[in-house]
Parts: C-alpha cells; sequence; structure tokens
C-alpha cells in the first residue's frame, strides 16, 4: 500500500489460511481490486495466497472465502456469480490453483463444515516415530504428512518418502510457523501441519 500511494486496502475482505476474514472495505463500499471503477458490480475477496511459497490455496483459506462470499450474499445484496480477478483485468491473479477452483464456481471444500465456527480441523494422532532425512524415511505416515502439506498448498511429492525435498519443505514449514527449522517431522510440526 505504502509503495503504490494507497490509503486502504483495495478489496471488500480478505480470506487467510487460518479461515479467518478480515474486512477490507467491506458492505457497500466500491472496492478497486481491478483499478478504478471496475469493480462497480462486485465485491472483491482477497485470497491470501502468493507468486512462492504459499501458492496453492489451504482449505482454510477456501473456507474463508466461501464465508465471505455467504456473508456478503445475505448481508451486502451479492449476486450469485463468482469470478477471478483475472476476469476483469489482465494479470496473474488470483493464480492457477486459485483460479481452478473458482471456476468450479467456489465449491467448500469437504469435511470443513458450515457452521461458520473456523473450529479448524484436527491433526490426525502422531504416528510415533520422527520423520526425517538421512536417511530416507518411508511409510504410510509420510504419505499422510506429504498428502497434508500438498492440501496446504506446498510443492511437493507425495511418494511416501521423505527425503530432501521433503525436509526443505518442512523447514519452510517450519519457519512460517515460528518453530525449530530442524527439518523433521516430530510431534509439534505434526500437528502444526493440521492445526496451524
Amino acid at each position: 500500500m505504502d509503495g503504490n500511494g494507497w490509503i486502504d486496502i483495495g478489496y471488500s475482505y480478505v480470506a487467510c489460511p487460518h479461515r479467518k476474514v478480515f474486512e477490507g472495505r467491506g458492505l457497500h463500499h466500491l472496492p478497486a481490486a481491478n483499478g478504478p471503477g471496475l469493480n462497480a458490480g462486485h465485491y472483491a475477496v482477497l485470497g491470501l495466497v502468493g507468486n512462492s511459497g504459499l501458492v496453492r490455496p489451504p482449505d482454510g483459506i477456501l473456507h474463508a472465502v466461501v464465508d465471505a462470499i455467504e456473508f456478503v450474499r445475505k448481508n451486502g445484496s451479492a449476486g450469485k456469480e463468482i469470478k477471478g480477478h483475472r476476469d476483469g483485468y489482465a494479470t496473474d491473479c488470483p493464480g492457477e490453483p486459485l483460479y481452478a477452483w473458482v471456476r468450479r464456481g467456489a465449491p467448500r471444500p469437504a469435511g470443513g463444515g458450515d457452521d461458520g465456527g473456523g473450529g479448524g480441523p484436527t491433526a490426525p494422532p502422531f504416528p510415533g516415530r520422527l520423520l526425517s532425512y538421512p536417511p530416507v524415511t518411508r511409510g504410510q505416515d509420510v504419505r499422510t504428512w506429504q498428502t497434508q502439506m500438498r492440501r496446504r498448498g506446498w510443492e511437493l511429492a507425495v511418494d511416501g518418502a521423505y527425503g530432501p525435498e521433503s525436509r526443505e519443505v518442512c523447514r519452510s514449514f517450519q519457519r512460517q510457523q515460528n518453530v525449530s527449522d530442524d527439518g523433521i517431522v516430530g510431534p509439534i510440526t505434526w500437528r502444526l501441519t493440521w492445526e496451524a
């Protein structure tokens, strides 16, 4: 905002990975996400993904976007149409993973419920062994962790083998969560994988 001289967030609402929705311009105010005048017929909800790091929206972001959509429909006279930023402006935003979800009609992710309570998912029980490299750790517990990390948006092969790629993703995730970045999936990192 400061670098571009903007005085506020140009979006109506902002959706974060923790299934939280933050108010930007809010209801009945013209958003400026596409520039002057191009959002006169729409609200704008920003999903906090980028072009590096978190690029694939985790379920928390998707739920938060749907929560915001439901809110503006109920309280702000919004209609049924859902579009991506690139539908109104020449941009790569919102990125291919999020845009593909928008094109599917922005369905609510399975298993999250519609109560809007934001309770969030609970981690499965810790498997009882540390996932680490070297040597390569193999097993269904590794595949379970890799699958969840992919759901959260991390670029990672789901092959059941915890090698250098898994370790680097783990380290990046740990730094994001402000825990020790040892690259080992222990009880804390395991829990955060689902609950953070």
